[in-house]
């Protein structure tokens, strides 16, 4: 396969206080129009098209949208939805989606969103809601095919009828994040390789001035790494290792202190279950292994996007889980970076293996936090499906701000217990500490006990098991299977503080 390169694309925004005009509306594709359920007789008046709109309106809405098709110029497509007054994010965020499908049906170039009845604060949600939703509909995901099929045309959005202009950078600067994030994980595992993904990321950190260092299997070994190569080691090329990538704000020389945050991802390219190979349908998607690299990487680079006035590095563990003749087995006795033992239990729970280390080298920075993320455990699907998230820390102030976060993000997350007795479950008789336990209960929660061990106590730790990472139908403002869930959750917790992730860090250490 050619070199990857990722197909960014930015959808151009203009913003307009008054409803489209006639002539505005001769330059659309496609309008949508979104109502409160109540609309008094007077607000059609002023609505554009208000007489085909109204007749369109009597037939029953419900979640659906009705559409219709200008007498105009143009033809411009038209769209009509309801929207409640006040809602939750996630809810919003899931309109949105469904409202940009039913447009972008009509394979629109420029798209127009009209918020009707609502106040200034409502009329900025929804058209935040729209803007993130257009963004995560814009990107073209990996295809293959002989025939490539049509590719969506949106290039521009225009929102109108907002007294109070919307600041689009956040989810500008999200949506770009996490858009990189989905299109990584729905790559061919014959595509993202080891040495494609290294390439890329190398080309990505140039584009957006962060400082890149690649920790190859020889250089892990000399730093005591062997959770990490335990893993690699059935790799059937040497490629392996960590990415290590910095962000300074522009304008400062690197400093000598520790990063304010630290974001880790798990990087499993495919994941076989080594010598505890999976079944077929176990394996069938571990091409998306690698999820928690995407969200850590494209956080990054979205943090470069909105050139945030702090330090941030990401740590990205990238390997494959293969089956060899050398690969690690049951009973391994391993030596992490940090210098603790693990007796190796099940070859499948290799996620864990790999951000041990991880998180002990960047811990060895003495950052401000530190977040990982990864698609780690079955478990944590069990506990939550994959409308949500779970969450741990080792700080318990962490679980109402997280829980927080992810409302107002629309990326919801629920935390799970992180009391040390569950650590008995982890006692071995050979080694420090048990790669998990032979039984399947709670892995969800002992697999953030192990991890836990491998981060300094000293740091505020956060630890997000993907379990909404993909879903089939989409989820919030995307509509695709793989949804980059951790990139707005992030942003949002780490931006809501005033004094940005120290201010964070500091709740979390008092």
């Amino acid at each position: 396969m050619q070199a990857l390169k990722y197909p960014a694309r930015k959808l151009r925004l203009t913003q307009a206080k008054t409803p489209p005009s006639g002539r505005v509306l001769d330059q659309l594709d496609h309008l949508v129009v979104v109502i409160p359920p109540k609309f008094s007789q007077r607000a059609w008046r002023d609505l554009p098209a208000q007489r085909l709109l109204k007749r369109a309106a009597k037939r029953s809405l419900g979640d659906a949208s009705i559409g219709a098709r200008l007498d105009n110029a143009r033809a411009t497509g038209l769209t009509l939805v309801r929207a409640p007054a006040a809602d939750s994010t996630f809810n919003t965020l899931s309109q949105a989606r469904k409202w940009t499908v039913a447009a972008l049906a009509d394979n629109p170039t420029t798209i127009g969103i009209y918020c009707a009845g609502f106040d200034a604060a409502r009329t900025c949600e929804l058209h935040d809601a729209a803007l993130a939703a257009c963004h995560a509909a814009a990107l073209q995901l990996p295809q293959f095919k002989s025939k490539p099929p049509e590719q969506a045309s949106l290039k521009q959005v225009k929102l109108f009828g907002n007294e109070t202009r919307l600041d689009p950078r956040p989810t500008q600067a999200a949506a770009a994040g996490n858009n990189l994030a989905r299109w990584l994980a729905a790559l061919p595992p014959n595509a993202l390789t080891a040495s494609s993904y290294r390439a890329l990321v190398s080309d990505l950190c140039a584009q957006h001035s962060l400082d890149y260092e690649f920790m190859s299997e020889a250089k892990l070994a000399k730093l005591g790494a062997g959770a990490f190569l335990a893993v690699s080691q059935g790799n059937p090329r040497r490629d392996a290792g960590i990415a290590r990538i910095r962000y300074r704000p522009p304008g400062t020389k690197r400093a000598k202190a520790g990063p304010q945050v630290a974001l880790v991802g798990k990087g499993i390219l495919f994941d076989t279950g080594g010598t505890n190979l999976k079944p077929f349908k176990g394996m069938l998607d571990m091409h998306a292994d690698m999820q928690g690299s995407g969200v850590a990487l494209g956080t990054i680079i979205a943090m470069a996007e909105l050139k945030v006035p702090y330090t941030a590095e990401a740590w990205l563990a990238i390997t494959e889980n293969r089956l060899a003749a050398d690969s690690y087995k049951s009973q391994d006795v391993i030596t992490a970076a940090n210098g603790k033992t693990i007796q190796t239990i099940h070859t499948d729970a290799e996620g864990r293996m790999v951000l041990a280390d991880t998180l002990a080298l960047a811990s060895r920075t003495s950052p401000g936090m530190i977040i990982d993320f990864a698609t780690l455990t079955g478990s944590c699907m069990h506990a939550l499906g994959t409308r949500y998230s779970g969450v741990f820390s080792n700080r318990l102030a962490a679980n109402n701000l997280l829980i927080e976060a992810g409302r107002r993000s629309g990326e919801r997350v629920w935390p799970f217990p992180m009391d040390d007795d569950y650590d008995a479950d982890l006692s071995s008789s050979v080694a420090d500490i048990k790669q998990c336990s032979p039984s399947a209960y709670a892995d969800h929660i002992l697999a953030a006990r192990f991890l836990s061990q491998f981060v300094d106590a000293e740091i505020p730790w956060i630890h997000v098991d993907m379990s909404a990472g993909d879903r089939d139908g989409g989820l919030g403002p995307v509509a695709t299977k793989f949804t980059g869930f951790g990139v707005r959750l992030t942003l949002d917790l780490l931006h809501h503080d005033p004094k940005g992730p120290a201010g964070l860090a500091q709740c979390l250490k008092t």
